[in-house]
């Protein structure tokens, strides 16, 4: 899959304009999958923190020249973000372990839209992801798996998008993601080498084993959570890059994902 990932790149870079330094990507275009991290970023209701920006500097100096720097603090878990597989295995691998040649990978999107509509519990089958092969062939080993419930367009009203904004409180949660028969599908047959989702958790609110997230870091299968605009996807074809922040020893971080479409 490494020399896939080297082929697909500089594909994707053909008629790149040396002028001015800039790379435009025909026929691609670029979707942005991360949600901007600021005030209204969502965090896990029993999260202490949240993300704060504290101004270090904005104005002129001394010299005469403009200056802004601020520095920032945050949970790795909120917002688009990604768990690392020592989240929920011990021994397993740490955000800065996460090979980055596997979130450069083939976007498989897999869309349960109407069924996470009728159900805000709605978990992902054996049955879907067989539905889905029988449109459009079978998951390749060394695909990212995106989850479209729908939850996106719910961000970033704490109260929709968790199903509950009691503070403090995640037993009441509500919203939809993988089921563990679906995953283990995923991860131990497909070989699939991460699980996103549009949703807080790759386990469903409900949830309070999180089975998804103990079988896919077992197997060093990172998530990608909180993920956005998962609709102007199509269900193959795109190149999803996903990469964190490098965070030494971190059992995740801020995730920037984007995906490459082909127009």
């Amino acid at each position: 899959m490494r020399h896939l990932v080297t082929l697909l790149l500089p594909a994707v870079l053909v008629g790149c304009a040396s002028a001015g330094g800039s790379f435009p990507l025909p026929p691609h275009r670029v979707v942005d999958l991360t949600h901007s991290f600021g005030p209204s970023t969502l965090y896990w209701p029993t999260a202490t923190t949240v993300f704060t920006l504290q101004q270090l500097s904005y104005g002129m100096t001394p010299g005469g020249f403009f200056y802004a720097a601020n520095a920032f603090s945050a949970p790795e878990h909120g917002g688009t973000h990604l768990d690392a597989p020592i989240h929920f295995a011990a021994g397993r691998q740490t955000a800065d372990q996460v090979p980055v040649d596997r979130l450069v990978r083939p976007a498989v999107v897999i869309d349960v839209r109407e069924r996470a509509a009728a159900d805000p519990d709605y978990r992902l089958t054996v049955e879907d992801v067989r539905a889905f092969e029988a449109r459009h062939g079978t998951i390749a080993p060394g695909s990212i798996v995106l989850l479209h419930t729908g939850w996106g367009r719910f961000w970033p009203d704490r109260k929709r998008y968790f199903g509950d904004d009691t503070p403090g409180d995640a037993s009441r949660l509500h919203f939809p993601s993988y089921g563990e028969e679906a995953a283990r599908l995923l991860v131990q047959d497909r070989r699939v080498v991460a699980l996103g989702v549009d949703s807080p958790s790759i386990d469903y609110g409900q949830s309070t084993d999180f089975r998804v997230h103990r079988l896919a870091a077992e197997a060093n299968v990172p998530g990608l959570e909180n993920l956005a605009n998962l609709d102007q996807l199509p269900p193959t074809g795109a190149l999803a890059i996903a990469l964190p922040m490098k965070i030494e020893n971190g059992s995740g971080g801020p995730l920037r994902a984007i995906a490459l479409v082909r127009n």
